[in-house]
């Protein structure tokens, strides 16, 4: 099949990209950053260019049979951006799907459109409440999905959890950096509470299930997420004992931190935006049943292996980043005056 990934370029696109070709699948990359993996570039064909570009993107689709729509403008990006790129961006790649008969569409969303939930886990039947433009913008998405679903068009819509494995580092570099430098990790809060991750790989699986079963049954919409996951403090501490230095993840008060990460983030002194530290002390998980039952999804990685898969990757290619920075799940972010927090850990 004939597969175009927008966004092929980021974490998750770069990962797909792999898992596709290696089952020899014609893949096709869309993405506004330069694709520079020298692994796949004389593999698949790429495009660069944006999709709120409505003429490239009725281009790149021409020919394609399925479309996984992964491009998105993250949290840290401008509001305006992160509006115009997942809600209008989605609208085109959508638009052009149907025009040009893809006879199936893949939308990434993300568990971010339950917003901070009174109970768990969550189903996909729960209601929706987005927090901040991202997670506002999630959900208008999703609402362009259901209006082609409704018209005829094959649509699965995937909530996948926080996902992690290799080339991933944004939010994740800081316990990373902090493991491999000997350093103890602080946690917001007792860190007794239960957040569920997911590794790409899962994802991937999820996503090539959704490409391959009956229209019937992917014509819907489904979380992603680890089975197996404890406590976030017993989850992260398997990174700090795999760096071998016997530090400890070490919880901190919920109030004072939260109200002084939100300060630091007014004066852009921390990089830690309000979705992350606001929901980081508390439980988080979704129920994957549905996933299990109808796609005959079976995730292979827990919480700690993806988190220690992960981690093992950074130390491999660490000297691949040194010195980068920016606001994507493929680069460090910088940690500013979280940094000299290092010293106390």
């Amino acid at each position: 099949m004939k597969f175009l990934i927008t966004g092929g370029a980021g974490f998750l696109g770069i990962n797909l990209v792999r898992y596709l070709h290696s089952r020899g699948h014609e893949v096709h990359s869309l993405d506004i950053v330069p694709f520079d993996y020298p692994d796949m570039n004389d593999k698949i064909t790429i495009i660069t260019g944006d999709i709120r570009n409505k003429e490239l993107v009725n281009k790149s689709l021409a020919g394609i049979d399925i479309v996984v729509h992964t491009a998105a403008a993250l949290p840290l990006y401008k509001p305006e951006d992160i509006f115009s790129t997942d809600i209008d961006g989605t609208r085109n790649v959508l638009e052009s799907a149907e025009m040009n008969h893809i006879k199936r569409f893949i939308q990434i969303s993300s568990t971010a459109v339950y917003g901070i939930p009174d109970h768990h886990p969550l189903y996909e039947t729960d209601k929706l409440d987005g927090v901040g433009p991202y997670g506002k913008s999630k959900i208008a998405a999703e609402e362009e999905c259901f209006r082609f679903r409704a018209k005829g068009m094959c649509v699965s819509v995937i909530r996948p959890k926080s996902f992690i494995g290799p080339e991933r580092l944004g939010v994740f570099d800081l316990l990373y950096d902090w493991a491999r430098d000997g350093k103890g990790f602080p946690m917001i809060g007792s860190g007794n509470n239960r957040y569920q991750l997911l590794d790409v790989e899962d994802l991937c699986d999820a996503i090539y299930l959704c490409s391959t079963l009956d229209a019937e049954k992917v014509n819907d919409t489904f979380n992603i997420g680890a089975k197996e996951y404890t406590t976030m403090k017993e989850d992260y501490q398997s990174v700090l004992d795999c760096a071998g230095f016997h530090k400890k993840i070490v919880g901190l008060p919920e109030a004072p931190i939260i109200l002084t990460l939100r300060f630091l983030e007014a004066l852009k002194l921390s990089p830690l935006y309000k979705w992350v530290y606001e929901t980081a002390s508390k439980d988080s998980f979704v129920s994957i049943d549905k996933a299990e039952k109808v796609l005959g999804y079976k995730p292979k990685f827990s919480n700690k292996d993806a988190l220690i898969r992960n981690y093992k990757w950074y130390i491999e290619h660490q000297s691949e980043f040194k010195n980068k920075s920016g606001i994507s799940h493929r680069v460090p972010w910088k940690q500013g005056i979280l940094r000299f927090a290092k010293i106390f850990f």
